[in-house]
C-alpha cells in the first residue's frame, strides 16, 4: 500500500515525562512510520464553571504544547517526518508562528509540515486575546505573510490583522516555503486549502459527505490552475474503530479516495498508557503493510 504512514501523537494519554515521549518517538520511528503528528491546544475550559460550553476537550485534558513537543521528537529521533495536526493558527501571533515553525524546520533538519485549523473553542480565543469572529479571514492573510517571512530577507506587509515594517526572520526555514496543510471540512477552509496549502486533512470519515468535499476540493484546484493529482490527502484513523482488521478496511477506503497519507489515531481513544500506546502502533503499521 503505497501510503504515508504516520502516527498520531497520543497527547491525551501522555503523561508529563519526558522520557515517555523520547520511548514513543523512538518506537514510532523505529517501526518505519513515515511521520509523527502533534494536535494544538494552548487552554482547556473548566467546563463545570462555564455551563454553555460545548466541545469535545476541557481543562481536564493534556495537551502537550505543539512546537516544543515536536522539537523534543525531533532531538531524540533522525529521519521521520514531523506535522502539527491541527495548529490553531489564527489564535495565535502570526510572526512567532513563522519563527517558531522556521527554527523547529532549522534544528529538524527540514522535516516539519505545518497542519493549520481555525479551532473550535471561542473561550480558547477570547484568553489568547483574539477575535473568533474573523478567524477565517486571519488565518488567510497569515498564511500570505507567513510564506513572506520564510522565504524573504526583508518583509514589508500591511493587512488587516498584521503590519510588518521593513522586518524579517534570522534564521529562515530549511523549506522555503514550508509546506502548509489545512484540517477541517468547511466550505471556506477548503477554497483556501486549494489557494495556499498543499495538502487537506479532512477529519472526517471515508463517505459520501468526504468525497463530495474531495470532489470539490478539486474543482477549487483546478480553478486555481493547479493539480489534484499533486495535492495532498491526509486521513486520520482512529483506534477506536475496532482492530488492525477494521484498521486496515479503513485505510484502504481512505486510499480509494486518493488519500496519500494516512495517519493511526490513538488519543483519547482507550488504548491505554504508553506501553499500549507503542503496540497498537505496531500492529497499525503491520496491518496497513500487510
Amino acid at each position: 500500500m503505497s501510503l504515508q504512514i504516520g502516527a498520531f501523537f497520543p497527547t491525551r494519554d501522555m503523561p508529563p515525562d519526558h522520557l515517555a515521549i523520547r520511548d514513543w518517538a523512538q518506537a514510532a520511528e523505529a517501526m518505519g512510520f513515515d511521520f509523527l503528528e502533534v494536535s494544538d491546544h494552548v487552554l482547556g475550559a473548566d467546563r463545570a464553571a462555564l455551563p454553555d460550553f460545548q466541545g469535545p476537550y476541557d481543562v481536564d485534558d493534556a495537551f502537550h504544547e505543539t512546537f516544543v513537543t515536536l522539537a523534543y521528537i525531533a532531538a531524540v529521533t533522525q529521519r521521520v517526518g514531523l506535522a502539527s495536526g491541527v495548529l490553531i493558527l489564527p489564535q495565535r501571533q502570526t510572526a512567532l508562528v513563522a519563527k517558531q515553525a522556521a527554527q523547529l524546520d532549522v534544528v529538524s533538519g527540514g522535516r516539519l509540515r505545518l497542519g493549520i485549523g481555525v479551532g473550535w473553542n471561542p473561550v480558547e480565543y477570547e484568553a489568547l486575546g483574539q477575535d473568533w469572529h474573523v478567524r477565517g479571514r486571519r488565518q488567510a492573510e497569515q498564511i500570505e505573510l507567513m510564506n513572506r517571512l520564510w522565504t524573504e530577507r526583508s518583509v514589508t506587509f500591511t493587512g488587516a490583522f498584521d503590519r510588518v515594517q521593513h522586518a524579517g526572520i534570522n534564521p529562515r526555514p530549511i523549506q522555503r516555503p514550508i509546506p502548509i496543510w489545512f484540517g477541517g471540512g468547511a466550505e471556506a477552509v477548503l477554497r483556501r486549502a486549494a489557494q495556499y496549502g498543499q495538502g487537506w486533512i479532512p477529519l472526517g470519515q471515508p463517505d459520501e459527505r468526504t468525497a463530495g468535499q474531495l470532489e470539490r476540493l478539486h474543482d477549487y484546484l483546478r480553478a486555481q490552475g493547479r493539480d489534484p493529482q499533486a495535492f495532498g490527502i491526509e486521513a486520520w484513523v482512529r483506534s477506536s474503530i475496532g482492530g488492525p482488521e477494521q484498521w486496515r478496511e479503513a485505510a484502504e477506503r481512505w486510499q480509494a479516495l486518493g488519500a496519500t497519507h494516512v495517519t493511526f489515531y490513538t488519543s483519547g481513544q482507550g488504548v491505554g498508557a504508553v506501553a499500549q500506546q507503542i503496540e497498537a502502533m505496531r500492529q497499525f503499521h503491520a496491518a496497513v503493510q500487510a
